[in-house]
């Protein structure tokens, strides 16, 4: 019987019915489809594409289909994926020496925008780097402190910021962006993030539609493809939308409605049932505090609320 991943990938599987002409092949995170949706809607295009997994659920048993695909690949469209990445041979230098000799590789950045969510973080541990927080997928580094100064869930855990401290860490996330675009990619984005104000991310590592379309646009000149490219009707990577906070809104000095509540597809969360349930998991599991705390400690410096004790 044929399993739900196979027939929702089945292009890439080869249950799909088979593509003619050159194929764009998009690799990365979960970006990727994003941008795969963005160029797959551009009329008249010279290529076909292949819906496939995001590279972090790929598995041993994918690489005779990933291999297949890359043997008919004209353009790897890729993220920097360092060689050897959960221990299978999916760096972006890896995947490209599969390709044929005349194919092109393109590299477009892993898209972190922290400006308009500056609590937000991602942390990862070693031992298991799938394990996320329960409700969301994100840590909130307010709740990270709380959880170290052993504040119980009835403790005010919000805190105050400078503005100053908003709008250096927007800062400091679009210069790491670009910076990380200098050394590894061959299309930019990072300097479009201030023009689409709070529609540039849903979550610090979910852009929104435009960013996401001019990134598209951005491709396709990248390879003298010169063809519109026109905004998605649906909202990519909308699974989980972060509040947006009206300090936050005015320090970056963006005119948009605050949000108040998480979005989710199954429903909508106040902040603080967010906090508590994570607080508890925080307790349940405490290496991922220090591993916070270290990851994210120039934020906190930016926000002003590192020490202990700071309310």
């Amino acid at each position: 019987m044929t399993s739900a991943r196979t027939r929702h990938f089945g292009d890439f599987y080869g249950e799909g019915p088979d593509s003619t002409g050159p194929l764009w092949l998009v690799v990365g995170n979960c970006q990727a489809e994003a941008l795969r949706i963005v160029i797959d809607g551009v009329a008249d295009r010279p290529y076909a594409t292949v819906r496939m997994p995001p590279v972090h659920e790929l598995e041993r048993s994918d690489l005779p289909s990933l291999r297949r695909l890359l043997r008919r690949t004209a353009v790897l469209l890729c993220q920097p994926i360092r060689a050897g990445y959960r221990d299978l041979p999916l760096g972006t230098e890896e995947l490209a020496a599969e390709l044929p000799s005349a194919a092109q590789v393109v590299r477009w950045p892993v898209i972190r925008y922290a400006g308009l969510h500056p609590f937000q973080a991602i942390v990862r541990n070693p031992a298991d780097r799938s394990l996320v927080p329960p409700v969301v997928p994100y840590h909130d580094l307010r709740t990270v402190v709380a959880a170290r100064d052993g504040r119980s869930d009835d403790d005010e855990w919000d805190v105050a910021v400078d503005p100053e401290g908003f709008v250096a860490v927007a800062d400091a996330s679009r210069a790491e962006l670009a910076h990380r675009e200098d050394l590894q990619c061959d299309v930019e984005i990072s300097d479009v993030l201030v023009q689409y104000g709070a529609e540039a991310a849903h979550t610090i590592n979910h852009p929104g539609n435009r960013v996401l379309t001019e990134l598209g646009r951005r491709v396709l000149w990248t390879l003298n493809v010169d063809l519109p490219v026109e905004e998605p009707p649906k909202t990519l990577l909308g699974s989980v939308i972060a509040p947006l906070e009206r300090r936050v809104l005015a320090a970056l000095h963006l005119n948009a409605p605050e949000r108040r509540r998480w979005l989710t597809d199954a429903q909508q969360l106040t902040p603080d049932y967010v906090h508590r349930v994570q607080l508890q998991w925080y307790r349940d599991n405490p290496e991922f505090v220090p591993l916070a705390l270290a990851r994210h400690s120039r934020t906190l410096e930016l926000l002003g609320i590192g020490s202990t004790g700071a309310a």
